[in-house]
């Protein structure tokens, strides 16, 4: 599988803070941090695809996928590291910085006390992902 930016996975947390993430049966809603956009995960056992475009152009799991597996706890959920990613302008950020990632985050992280267990937990995240066993689809198959 292809890896996100290590950044992304900081997005999925802030979806996950926001409240962003609707559950249901084989499927998920996730809103933008701007709220102007809804992606649709969906999943058959190790195949997942989304609409959004780091899945669906980039082929690597983007932070409406990675939510979603935090949420269905293939990936360690520490909902208590979330809480302070709350309410953050990823899509402003990410735009200003010109989809550099890295400085995205340092700007969204700065006025955190907890950064740098955030950070850790990030890490972990990442290693957990690229140890998982799954497929990035744009689309999954038909189901029959």
């Amino acid at each position: 599988m292809k890896m996100p930016p290590k950044e992304k996975v900081l997005e999925a947390y802030s979806a996950i803070a926001d409240g962003r993430v609707r559950m249901e049966e084989g499927k998920a809603s996730v809103l933008s941090s701007d709220r102007t956009k809804e992606y649709t995960v969906m999943w058959q056992g190790p195949m997942y695809a989304s609409d959004d475009n780091a899945t669906y152009w980039q082929g690597y799991p983007g932070y409406p996928v990675i939510a979603v597996l935090l949420l269905q706890g293939k990936l360690t959920c520490r909902k208590d590291l979330m809480e302070p990613l709350k309410n953050i302008p990823w899509k402003q950020l990410n735009d200003r910085y010109k989809r550099n990632y890295a400085k995205a985050a340092e700007e969204a992280l700065s006025a955190i006390d907890s950064k740098k267990e955030i950070l850790a937990y990030a890490e972990l995240s990442n290693k957990e992902l690229a140890a998982l066993d799954i497929t990035i689809r744009r689309r999954l198959p038909d189901r029959k």
